[in-house]
């Protein structure tokens, strides 16, 4: 006889994680199946080893600051093999941790294929092929994400995606980075402080389309400084692996363009991970774009639900989560947890990073909606100048005295992002800012002329 669940959770990264965790502290019975690594894209593709690689780039680019603050440092260079055994250090302390919750909170846990037979019934089958039937009150998909390639390209050893880069064991002197998006400036900034040649090939008239274009303008900015070339409105037309190099050839602003490198890094994006066969004869609605699901996240197959990267949308571990907590909860009766899109952060990890949340002041132009715009500037915060943090601002947007968005670039912009994420997610007026109080003297001391007039300088 099969054994039941309460929840069948197929994918475990971030998604599948948080929801296997509080579903086993609501003391559920919960079967959790993951295919390749604990943790998923996240720990193994995404986050967590390009996070690594870029504390790594950045401390190296940062030794340039120190002769001005007193400290010369002579015969500094760059080891790779040391490099990626960190990033590797990091994988492998993430996807621990992800086993360690997992086992203390008492899921169980199955690596291989989970195949979903029915909405009440689940086949796992382990790496030797031998199966076994599961039965469940709850399925939630969570299968994550694939980089997208361009048609007619081929990859090889030299082209690689965002995926394969992270296997490359030495340093190219130089690299074409197809697509100047997230992915794509969080890498040229990486090989680019460690003094590779970097080319972006953007289609698009600039890099990150999506964030704020006074953003955009600074990193574009601080990248051309560490001698990153940019060709934006470009057209790739073909790349080629020679086997010594990798050739592409493309067209901007009309005009032919002939570009070579050691090695090509396709940054155009991801998309669903998506098992149509199975999806189909489920009878679950899906497009390219992803799995459709209601705003309790389930699909149009009572019981079945879905979150993550497979439901498209911002690609985002942290969304990932989010999704997972509301739906769990919302499947085993908590009404009380709601979820909206609008309070989900997104940080771009170049550097300087940028990052945002709720509305952009062009959104909101956009919407017409009628907007006060509050911008406070890293030049008249003094950590931000002892620490030769360099340029960046904050850029918050008001509406009918409410704080609907926020966007920081500049030094530690992925933590400052928190509390603004925290304060837009509860609407908050400008008269309960200012009960706000920010230590003297630190950074965030960036975020007073946000509330009232700083009086320390």
């Amino acid at each position: 006889m099969s054994e039941k669940y309460d929840l069948i959770i197929i994918g475990g990264g971030p998604g599948g994680l948080t929801a296997a965790e509080i579903a086993a502290a609501k003391k559920k019975r919960v079967l959790i199946i993951e295919k390749e690594g604990w943790g998923g894209t996240c720990t193994h593709r995404g986050c967590i080893p390009t996070k690594a690689l870029l504390s790594c780039s950045k401390y190296f680019a940062d030794l340039k600051k120190l002769k001005r603050m007193g400290i010369n440092i002579t015969d500094a260079f760059v080891d790779f093999t040391a490099i990626k055994k960190h990033q590797q250090q990091i994988v492998k302390v993430s996807a621990l941790g992800a086993q360690k919750v997992l086992t203390e909170a008492g899921v169980e846990t199955k690596q291989g294929i989970g195949e979903i037979i029915s909405p009440s019934e689940v086949l796992f089958t382990d790496p030797s092929g031998r199966s076994e039937n599961f039965l469940t009150q709850n399925i939630m998909i969570a299968w994550g994400s694939v980089p997208q390639v361009l048609p007619g390209i081929n990859l090889s050893e030299r082209i690689l995606t965002s995926d394969g880069i992270l296997n490359l064991n030495t340093l190219p002197s130089s690299i074409i980075i197809v697509g100047g998006s997230v992915i794509g400036v969080e890498f040229a900034t990486f090989f680019a402080e460690l003094g590779a040649k970097v080319t972006i090939v953007e289609i698009l008239d600039r890099i990150i389309p999506l964030e704020d274009q006074e953003c955009a303008d600074l990193l574009k900015q601080e990248l051309n400084r560490l001698g990153v070339v940019m060709n934006t409105s470009t057209k790739l037309e073909s790349l080629k692996d020679t086997g010594s190099s990798v050739v592409m050839l493309a067209q901007k602003e009309g005009k032919p363009l002939d570009i070579s490198a050691d090695c090509a890094l396709l940054c155009t994006g991801r998309k669903p991970l998506l098992y149509s066969e199975e999806l189909e004869r489920l009878g679950i609605k899906y497009s390219k774009t992803g799995i459709a699901v209601d705003q309790n996240m389930m699909t149009n197959i009572p019981g079945i639900y879905a979150v993550g990267d497979v439901t498209g949308g911002m690609m985002l571990a942290h969304r990932a989560a989010q999704q997972a907590k509301f739906t769990t909860e919302k499947i085993f009766g908590d009404d009380d947890f709601s979820y909206n899109e609008n309070f989900i952060p997104s940080v771009v990890y170049s550097h300087p990073q940028i990052a945002r949340v709720g509305y952009t002041q062009k959104r909101a132009e956009d919407e017409g909606l009628s907007i006060e715009v509050v911008k406070s500037q890293y030049s008249a915060n003094i950590i931000a100048r002892a620490e030769l943090m360099g340029q960046g601002f904050v850029k918050a947007i008001f509406h009918q005295d409410k704080i609907i968005g926020a966007t920081i670039v500049g030094e530690d912009a992925a933590d400052l992002i928190a509390p603004l994420a925290l304060a837009i997610s509860n609407e908050l007026t400008r008269k309960q800012l200012r009960s706000w109080v920010l230590p003297h003297p630190t950074l965030s001391e960036i975020f007073a002329p946000l509330i009232t007039t700083n009086l320390y300088h």
